[in-house]
This record gives structure tokens, sequence and C-alpha cells, in this order.
């Protein structure tokens, strides 16, 4: 494979809380990597433990990477951008249930006209999510 698209999503200090969360739904390996890690800040700085880069790999083949916003730079969450996940997989319903926790279902998880159950959410951090679950053709 010669490229990959993959969402990089960021957050105002709670990237690594985040990607535990969507760790804990999708599974997976996570990698987390602090401001100090890579040695853009000194050990005992007050931001060092901010996440300059995590990424979570699903045994799925779903990819998230994060950061969190650095100091000075303007945080601003926007809603014109979903992650979208979609197939015939029972488990997405589980993903749905679980990422809907400490947030907002904006459209219920349910049986659309064009056939298959679709969805969507607002996570905890402000993330939205679009799901389609692939109904079987009768």
């Amino acid at each position: 494979m010669g490229s990959q698209l993959n969402p990089y999503i960021s957050y105002n200090g709670n990237a690594r809380q985040a990607m535990e969360f969507y760790q804990e739904v999708l599974g997976g390996k996570l990698e987390l990597g602090t401001l100090a890690d890579f040695g853009a800040a000194p050990a005992d700085a007050p931001h060092a433990g901010l996440i300059m880069h995590a990424k979570l790999e699903s045994e799925h083949g779903y990819v998230l990477n994060a950061f969190d916003v650095p100091e000075g730079v303007p945080y601003q969450p926007g809603n014109n951008v979903a992650i979208y996940i979609g197939g015939d997989d029972p488990e997405l319903r589980g993903y749905f249930e679980k990422l809907s926790a400490g947030g907002t279902v904006t459209m219920p998880l349910e049986k659309q006209v064009w056939g298959d159950e679709a969805g969507a959410l607002v996570d905890q951090f402000g993330i939205s999510w679009m799901f389609n679950v692939t109904q079987p053709q009768s």
C-alpha cells in the first residue's frame, strides 16, 4: 500500500483520555507520544505530558490519530467533519452504543429508507460519528 487517508483529531488537553476511550470501544494498539517524549518540551514543563502524536490501530483496520493543540494555538472544535464507520459487521452496533455514552445521539441507529441501519452521534469529546450497518440483501 502506497498511502492511507486517516482522520487526525485535535484536542484541547484531553487527547490521551479520548484515545484511551476509543481504544476501549474499538480495541487495538494505542501508541501515545508526549511533547516530552519527542523532545518538544522539557520533562518538567507544565505541558510536557500533552500528546504530540497518538495513533490507534484496531484489529479491524480502523486508524485514528490525535494530538493536543499546542499552547498559544487557537483550539476551535467544529461540526464540519465526522468519522464514518460502515459495513456489515454486527459489532458496529456495540461501537455505536459505547461511543454514545456521555455523548449525544443525533440520529438513533435504526433502519433507514435505503434498507440499512444508520445513526449518528457526538461523543463525550465533541467528535461527530456516523454509522451505517449494511443489511443482508433479500
